[in-house]
């Protein structure tokens, strides 16, 4: 693989050269700026061999470095040669300065407007300027070298039905055509898949674990669509479907349909659409408003429909989880050594028992013993998957896509007899998840401002963890959605009854243990004594928690009962399904605890 990169990378620099250009970035982003893409787009992946999901490289004529985040310092090693790559933190040392700090004054760097959004590349020409030129390309070097670029899965459209998804996309496109008029547009570009999937109530396979469809439309404010896809990919009764005033157009219109909004004023979100739509429109004559995608939040705040199938469908994922748990149980107990492979693909066995599950909503994250200290922890990255190491933890964060919902659970389990630091951690991690689970707070609240709540105990022993506390989740959409966040760095959307968000607190420890206790939340109404309208969360999640890993010692007797309810709810619900040996299983990890 080294020879391969070596030889892309000296192609690049020779193109560089070509056209008078230094250097060039190449993000890991496509023009969808989503964070899957599909393999056709994984440009990064082509030129450095990294499959993680976020990076950017930068290749000069004399130099190259790879940039990632702290989830992939040791991933990344792996994969990208040394010998051609320098090592870099994305956060720590950004790429742009990177540049600025390796690049003589003038040079020209290579940009591709498609694969960064309209912000990133204001912010960025504001940072190099009078230092390095940022050269606008119209043509990707990469397209033109990549001669084995696989074609695009290209889907057929599922259309879904109001049993599914409760509002018709009539009365979707009423909603957000009302916000355009209030924002005094005459039309929003929407680039994000998943927003445009709500809005015309469709999906597809284009994309591993994200049931989207590769494509762009425009909204109007007179409530019509133009639809940027092949026809072909929809079916008759699509027209009927969505009502009238969608206009299906190839994709290679996009570019002179927006042109003909000269003279419009356009919304434009900077954060999720690409800098090249917005040079177009632009160029063009039109005005356009920076703002937010007016999909996101009434897309964040499930329907009653929604909500209703998120409940059906994490039951049946808690069956999958729990029968796959038992099963590791059971083959612990006969001495099987376990590959962290073998694992994920029995649990994946288990959730194909429900016909209706369509994809797993992220890779799974199997991790035996130390792998479970790296949160993004990948097996199929590694040389040969770990097998599970006895007296020590299991970690599996996994999720399915079901048509009535999207899942998303991380159970972290023994495996022999952990030692006392083990559950004492652990312990700590349950204690932030209960107080976060069991969280009151006013209408107005953003994740931001509860964040400390599942870090108090780890705090108080001197611990933390290094990623967000949770992630809003769509339905059957993307596994990870916002705007809703609930994390240390400061997020201003404030949380609305109908979101559905992780509750997933950890703890690392380097080359030992990792620990992660993850459960879905929606966001509710409750009721109290005030006279406020308060909030708080219901979970969702249907599976154990692993008992044995408890120090019943540093429970409050309000965490105990917590916990107690918590099994004696997944019991009722899980328990119709399951029989035999599963059910015997069931019924032991959910008894109550008591001191």
């Amino acid at each position: 693989m080294q020879a391969a990169i070596s030889q892309r990378v000296a192609q690049i620099r020779q193109w560089l050269i070509d056209n008078q250009l230094d250097a060039i970035l190449i993000p890991h982003e496509d023009e969808y700026l989503g964070e899957y893409i599909p393999a056709h787009n994984e440009r990064l992946l082509w030129a450095t061999g990294f499959t993680g999901s976020a990076g950017m490289a930068v290749i000069s004529r004399d130099k190259a470095a790879m940039f990632v985040d702290g989830r992939y310092v040791v991933q990344v090693r792996k994969q990208v040669p040394g010998e051609v790559y320098e090592y870099r933190h994305l956060i720590d040392e950004p790429p742009v300065q990177w540049a600025l700090d390796n690049l003589a004054t003038g040079s020209k760097i290579a940009i591709d407007p498609r694969l960064h959004s309209s912000a990133w590349l204001s912010r960025t020409r504001e940072q190099v300027q009078g230092e390095l030129e940022l050269t606008v390309i119209a043509e990707n070097p990469i397209d033109v070298l990549w001669h084995d670029r696989p074609a695009p899965t290209l889907s057929n459209a599922k259309l879904m039905s109001l049993d599914f998804v409760g509002v018709s996309s009539a009365d979707k496109r009423a909603q957000i055509a009302a916000a355009l008029t209030k924002q005094k547009a005459d039309a929003v570009l929407l680039t994000q898949l998943d927003s445009i999937a709500w809005l015309l109530n469709i999906r597809g396979s284009d994309i591993p674990s994200l049931p989207v469809l590769l494509s762009t439309a425009i909204l109007h404010a007179d409530q019509s669509v133009d639809f940027f896809i092949d026809p072909a990919r929809l079916p008759e009764d699509f027209s009927a479907h969505v009502g009238t005033g969608v206009r299906v157009q190839d994709p290679a219109h996009l570019e002179a349909s927006l042109t003909q909004l000269g003279g419009k004023t356009v919304l434009v979100d900077p954060a999720t659409s690409n800098a090249w739509a917005s040079q177009t429109l632009q160029s063009a004559g039109a005005t356009l408003i920076a703002a937010a995608d007016p999909c996101l939040l009434p897309k964040a705040a499930k329907n009653p429909t929604e909500i209703a199938g998120m409940k059906a469908c994490h039951i049946r994922d808690g069956v999958a989880v729990s029968k796959f748990l038992a099963w590791v149980d059971r083959q612990v107990a006969q001495g099987n050594p376990l590959d962290e492979g073998t694992l994920a693909d029995q649990l994946w066995t288990f959730r194909c028992e429900d016909s209706s599950c369509t994809d797993v909503s992220f890779d799974t994250i199997s991790a035996a013993g130390g792998n479970a200290a790296m949160c993004h922890y990948n097996h199929t990255n590694q040389p040969a998957p770990s097998v599970l190491e006895m007296d020590n933890v299991y970690l599996v964060d996994s999720g399915g896509q079901y048509p009535d919902g999207t899942t998303d659970i991380t159970r972290t389990i023994a495996v022999g007899e952990p030692d006392a630091e083990v559950k004492r951690t652990f312990t700590l991690v349950l204690k932030g998840h209960i107080a976060l689970a069991s969280a009151r707070f006013p209408k107005g609240t953003t994740g931001s401002q509860l964040d400390a709540l599942a870090r108090q105990h780890l705090w108080a022993h001197g611990f933390d963890f290094d990623h967000g506390t949770g992630h809003g989740v769509g339905h059957f959409l993307s596994v990870h959605e916002g705007p809703q966040r609930i994390a240390k760095a400061y997020n201003p959307t404030a949380l609305l009854p109908g979101m559905v968000l992780s509750n997933e607190p950890g703890y690392y420890r380097a080359d030992a243990f990792g620990i992660r206790i993850e459960n879905l939340e929606l966001v509710v109404e409750v009721e109290t004594a005030g006279d406020m309208t308060m909030l708080g969360f219901e979970s969702l999640t249907r599976a154990p928690i692993d008992r044995r890993l408890v120090d019943l010692s540093l429970l409050t007797d309000t965490e105990l009962a917590w916990l107690n309810r918590y099994h004696q709810t997944v019991f009722a619900v899980i328990s119709p399904s399951l029989q035999g040996d599963d059910l015997a299983w069931l019924q032991q990890a959910t008894a109550p605890l008591s001191r």
